[in-house]
């Protein structure tokens, strides 16, 4: 059993995200040690590792949290799982379409700047 500090440097996690995802039930709450510290086991470092690897691949927390427990299932839920990421999938695309928007209008904007003008038509057109 290991310390909180330990099991978010093993982890990845930082210990008020830890604390944080056992005050909403993401992840139960640690056996306390005579003096109440948290004590955590490898399956626990191994559940803060995998809620990370979600989070970094940008899985709304909720989301996670069903990975999660689906990984922990018994039963083959492989259709569940592909569910959520095809889910998440088709919002990374919507972003990364009004990111390219954003690009494609900032850039149009910018065409329009020349060294030396006295009033700048980024700063006008962004004020109307």
């Amino acid at each position: 059993m290991i310390a909180i500090g330990e099991a978010s440097r093993r982890s990845g996690v930082g210990i008020e995200t830890i604390r944080y995802y056992e005050r909403e039930g993401v992840v139960p709450r640690p056996v306390r040690a005579a003096n109440n510290r948290r004590l955590y086991s490898e399956d626990d470092v191994g559940r803060l590792r995998f809620l990370k690897r979600c989070r970094d691949l940008g899985f709304l927390l909720a989301d996670a949290k069903a990975l999660l427990e689906l990984s922990h299932r018994d039963d083959d839920e492989c259709q569940s799982v592909k569910t959520i990421a095809e889910r998440h999938t088709a919002k990374v695309r919507e972003k990364i379409e009004e990111l390219q928007r954003l690009e494609a209008a900032l850039a149009e904007l910018t065409r329009n700047c020349s060294d030396g003008n006295v009033s700048c038509p980024m700063l006008n057109r962004l004020s109307r």
